[in-house]
Parts: C-alpha cells; structure tokens; sequence
C-alpha cells in the first residue's frame, strides 16, 4: 500500500490480507518521502489494522532515507520492516543492528527482499544472517531486469533464482513470498502464477492490487479434499499406531511419517486461513 496515499491507508484496514506492506520505497515520489514515513508509521503503531499483519517497507541500503527510515520504523515497532535489495548477510546484521539502537521491540522481524543475482547465490547465507530475519520475499521485477530476462508466461528464466532462494528458506525455517504479478487486469494470467507459487512450495504471494487478494487466497487455501484427504491420513495413521500395525494405507496408498507432517502442515493453514 502507497504509504503517501491516507485513503489507501484507510481503505487497508478492511482488505482480507493476511499482511500489509505500508511502503515508503517505490510508491513514494521523493518530495513525500518524510510525510509518508510519518504516516505509515502512525498508522503501524495505531492497532486498527486487526489480525493483519502491519510492516513497513524502508528505502534501501544505499538511499539517503534509508536511516531515517529504519529510526522511525523501529519505534513504531511494526510486525515487520520490509528492506529493499539484501545482498549479504553483513546487510542483514546492520539492518538488526540499526532496528535494536532504534529500540525496536523484540516482535518487530525482518524481511528481507532478495531481488538481485548476488542475492540469488548467497541467499542461505542471508536466511541464515539472523533469528529476527523471518521472511524472503522474492523482488522478482528487479531481478528480471538484472537478467536481462523477458516476462513471460511460466518464468523460465527465473527459475534458477526461485529455486535456489525456496532451497535456502527451507533449509534455515523461514517463510519465504513469492513476487509480484504486475498485470492486475490479467487474472487468468495471475491465477496461474498464483498456482505456480504454490507448486513451487511458495508461502504466498505479494501483490500490487486489492483485486488480486480474493483470488490468491484461493489458490494459497487448501481444497475440501485436500482437507478431507489429511484427515482421514491422520486417523489411518493413529489407528495404525494404536493397534500396533507398521503399514498404514489409505486409499490403496501406503502412508509414511512425511505424509502425516504434510497432512498436519495443510490442517493447520486451514485452521489460519478460518480463523
């Protein structure tokens, strides 16, 4: 959301969003930059935003807000700050750093935005950089401009990146977001990307437009049957185990451990996404 704009800051509070990014950075025209930040960190400090989570995007590392920002941002103590182009894990102990002299409260994470090739390649490390980093969001827009890449249907030449940022948010436990789809009339086009995401292993997805939530959390829910199915795999699974059997079938399948802790992962998105 434009941190410049009050009425798309207003009109925020009743999106059904699981998050809001309250941006300082590229919806901001230089001369709005400090009412923006003022705003936006008001509105993250004012709790009339409900169950959604509040962050705030800074400017960037090498941008002459980008201090002032992180200041202002880690006394507002959002649910998160959202930082631009995070390259090494140096990048991300100086964004902890900045946040704790700014008395940030413990709550307030980090997400860092992986959109460049060098972020590609050292994106374990940046995941791993800290306890208060949570959450990658792939910055596909800039990354495809780095590659000298075209925009086209199932991101092939993005593929490599995506990949290799998903391996490294596994390995280190962090909730990782997928990019933005920037053709907001395209909702065929966006509901594909959407499935792919998901496909992928994507937590979710980042989006530019109001009308894209309804069909993301579409996508991003789990099905009726995919929540039928995971019952019914727990209930063979502990009935298995209480009489003592060592194979465990469900509908002429054989059921291992893994499949339990995939059928429990997507029981428990079903509960969020209810509640």
């Amino acid at each position: 959301m434009p941190g410049a704009n009050e009425r798309a800051l207003e009109k925020a509070k009743a999106l059904p969003a699981d998050a809001l990014i309250l941006d300082l950075e590229d919806a901001v025209a230089p001369d709005a930059k400090e009412a923006a930040r003022e705003r936006v960190c008001a509105a993250a400090a004012s709790g009339e935003y409900g169950r959604r989570e509040v962050t705030i995007r800074v400017n960037g590392l090498d941008t002459e807000w980008h201090d002032a920002d992180l200041r202002a941002a880690a006394q507002a103590g959002p649910a998160a700050v959202v930082v631009p182009k995070v390259n090494s894990a140096h990048d991300v102990h100086n964004i902890e750093r900045a946040l704790e002299l700014g008395g940030a409260p413990d709550h307030t994470a980090i997400w860092a935005m992986v959109e460049t090739p060098v972020a590609m390649l050292h994106a374990e490390e940046i995941a791993a950089a800290s306890e208060r980093l949570t959450v990658l969001v792939m910055g596909t827009n800039d990354l495809a401009k780095e590659l000298h890449a075209e925009f086209v249907p199932g991101r092939a030449p993005l593929l490599g990146g995506l990949s290799l940022c998903l391996l490294a948010a596994r390995a280190t436990g962090k909730v990782i977001l997928d990019g933005v789809y920037n053709d907001v009339k395209d909702v065929e086009g966006f509901k594909a990307e959407c499935l792919q995401g998901r496909q992928f292993g994507f937590d979710g997805k980042t989006l530019i437009h109001p009308g894209q939530i309804e069909p993301c959390n579409e996508v991003f829910s789990p099905s009726e049957a995919e929540i039928e199915q995971s019952r019914k795999i727990i209930a063979a699974f502990e009935e298995a185990k209480a009489e003592g059997r060592g194979v465990v079938t469900v509908d002429g399948r054989m059921i291992e451990n893994l499949h339990v802790d995939n059928a429990q992962r997507i029981l428990a998105l079903a509960e969020a996404f209810t509640a």
